[in-house]
């Protein structure tokens, strides 16, 4: 496979550069869906189901600036940021990275259904909008479970997401 090398200039980005000259010298960071962008790039979840009920996760961070040295984030590890299991629900996340890895998120909605036999919606709603809320964390889900039933339930002012049924069609930035 040949792969193309690109000039340095091309993973530029002047939002985030001068997002970063703001705070570099700091402790703080800033999370790209925190600051307003005409053309924002943030973390991109997915989540589907198939017509037999097989269902999948993904999740596609746009990270945060000034991060810690070392900080690994929530995205890539399952049952924090993404998770999904035939049995229970597809779960793909987003937000403050650190509280969806001490509250094992993603996986936290899989339990609630699978041992005390919540709804996907039920699931989904707990867990954002209290146990997240309870140790601090911001920010939402999309998740999906085997009978194609989604939730896309966030903590935050808004969430841009989106989904698609046979029966039905979602664009959304904030609270219905």
């Amino acid at each position: 496979m040949q792969v193309d090398l690109m000039d340095d200039a091309y993973f530029f980005d002047q939002f985030r550069y001068d997002q970063w000259q703001r705070i570099k010298d700091t402790t703080h960071f800033q999370l790209d869906h925190s600051a307003t962008k005409k053309n924002k790039i943030g973390t991109v979840g997915a989540v589907a189901c198939d017509q037999q009920g097989n269902i999948a996760a993904a999740t596609s961070t746009g990270g945060m600036t000034n991060k810690r040295w070392g900080r690994i984030g929530d995205s890539a590890v399952v049952g924090a940021g993404i998770y999904a299991n035939n049995h229970t629900c597809a779960v793909s996340c987003t937000g403050s990275g650190e509280y969806f890895l001490r509250g094992v998120v993603a996986y936290d909605v899989a339990c609630l259904m699978e041992y005390k036999d919540y709804s996907l919606e039920q699931a989904c709603r707990e867990v954002i909008g209290q146990r997240l809320l309870r140790i601090g964390g911001d920010g939402g889900l999309v998740a999906v479970d085997g009978q194609g039933n989604i939730s896309m339930p966030f903590n935050t002012e808004g969430m841009y997401r989106a989904s698609k049924s046979p029966d039905h069609e979602i664009i959304a930035i904030y609270s219905e």
